[in-house]
């Protein structure tokens, strides 16, 4: 159980040091969205990828400690939480520790990466309005009013006011 419990604190702080370097990553887009740096923004995404795929893989190893433990102690998986574990860690109080510290950290990274990540979908979603106004305004120049000029059947020739429809002629 002891050694379980060793394989569990140290897939927390690994799982722990990429939400780090996730937060890091999180923060130095901020000012990439605002400055409209498309390539940097790439390069993070890129990175952040890339460090998503290796917090997958420790959940992974997460999950098999927690499963592992859970066989030993006789108890149900999908009612055994991190919590319940320091509290089951009373009788070895430097584990409980650890494992409190290291889960502790955790949470506050994860918390972190969710904050910075919905500031920067809030900015990314103001850039897109500013985007679709811009077409909006565009396409609004290409519609100008129609002059009310009538053919002798009395039908509206609908020419636009200040538009002209010239067109490259290659045969020129």
């Amino acid at each position: 159980m002891a050694s379980l419990m060793e394989v569990l604190i140290e897939v927390l702080d690994k799982e722990n040091q990429e939400y780090a370097k996730l937060l890091t990553l999180s923060m130095r887009k901020t000012p990439v969205i605002v400055s409209e740096d498309l390539d940097e923004l790439a390069k993070i995404t890129d990175e952040e990828q890339i460090i998503v795929g290796r917090i997958n893989h420790l959940d992974n190893q997460r999950n098999e400690a927690i499963n592992d433990i859970a066989n030993v102690l006789n108890k149900d998986v999908s009612n055994l939480k991190i919590v319940d574990l320091i509290k089951m860690l009373a009788a070895r109080p430097e584990e409980q520790e650890k494992l409190a510290a290291v889960f502790d950290s955790l949470q506050e990274n994860v918390r972190g990466v969710k904050r910075v990540n919905e500031q920067n979908r809030e900015l990314l979603q103001e850039a897109l309005e500013l985007v679709q106004f811009n077409m909006n305004v565009i396409q609004a120049m290409n519609k100008a009013p129609e002059t009310a000029n009538y053919n002798r059947g009395a039908f509206n020739t609908g020419d636009m006011i200040g538009a002209s429809h010239k067109s490259f002629d290659a045969k020129q």
